[in-house]
């Protein structure tokens, strides 16, 4: 089965730096939680699938005495990356072809990252070959759609773009009870935790929360069909319940949720 990255590279990479700028620091409490999961000192090696522009593997180098490698669809997510943390080993690719030996990573993370994959559990199992025995995978993506109200933003993108095939899963595919951990069964890993973190997240005002939200893939996949001032149009109605008048702020509160496995 032909991988995706010839398709996200493009969209994800459209607009890159406002991604790196104005969407991916919301995920912090997300990446802080995961990284205090695990004691990332003297010579363990992180790996992050789908690194997008690299913050948590920005925060990952920030521990002593370790190294950090990222791999993403995109070459302008990682030449962001590579930005932010030169010493770090940041690679164009697939998620089900990782350019790198057999266990050469302690940990490996993918945030919302494997269900992009044209095989989620063929990419799993290529992050399984890569972790040593002894190492653990971290799998996060959305908690339920009725916990995450930037369900509303992806709701109003998705109307935007074409019939999706039968039998597509949607966002929240790995949102469903047991789910996830069918699937890590599934590539070979063995499921240990689930745990959820709260990610609200907060814009300043209204435009910067659309630029914002248009600089994912499918916002700017979205674009393609409808144009951008469509696109901006329908999530800036979206976001309108969320906006607080007052202040100008927007904020949506969202769950993640993320599955610690072992070879």
């Amino acid at each position: 089965m032909p991988g995706t990255a010839a398709v996200q590279g493009p969209l994800w990479g459209a607009r890159a730096r406002e991604w790196a700028e104005l969407q991916e620091p919301l995920a912090r409490p997300l990446f802080e939680t995961v990284l205090g999961r695990f004691d990332l000192g003297e010579g363990v090696r992180v790996l992050d699938v789908g690194c997008g522009t690299g913050l948590f593997c920005m925060l990952a180098a920030k521990e002593e005495g370790g190294s950090v490698a990222g791999l993403d669809a995109s070459e302008q997510s990682i030449a962001i990356a590579r930005e932010r943390t030169p010493a770090g080993d940041f690679r164009v690719g697939e998620l089900e072809e990782l350019p790198w030996a057999d266990g050469s990573f302690d940990v490996v993370t993918g945030f919302n990252a494997f269900q992009f994959a044209a095989s989620p559990a063929n990419a799993l199992r290529e992050a399984r070959r890569v972790v040593s025995l002894e190492g653990e995978v971290a799998v996060a993506v959305w908690g339920a759609p009725q916990d995450c109200e930037a369900a509303v933003v992806l709701k109003a993108v998705g109307e935007l773009l074409p019939p999706p095939p039968p039998g597509t899963p949607g966002p929240f595919a790995l949102s469903e009870p047991g789910a996830l951990e069918s699937l890590v069964e599934e590539a070979g890993l063995t499921p240990d935790e689930l745990h959820e973190v709260p990610c609200p997240w907060a814009y300043a005002d209204l435009d910067t929360a659309v630029q914002a939200l248009a600089s994912s893939g499918p916002a700017v996949r979205a674009e393609q069909e409808a144009g951008r001032e469509i696109v901006e149009q329908a999530i800036a109605q979206a976001l309108q319940p969320y906006l607080d008048v007052a202040t100008g702020i927007v904020q949506l509160e969202n769950v993640f949720r993320y599955l610690v496995a072992r070879p």
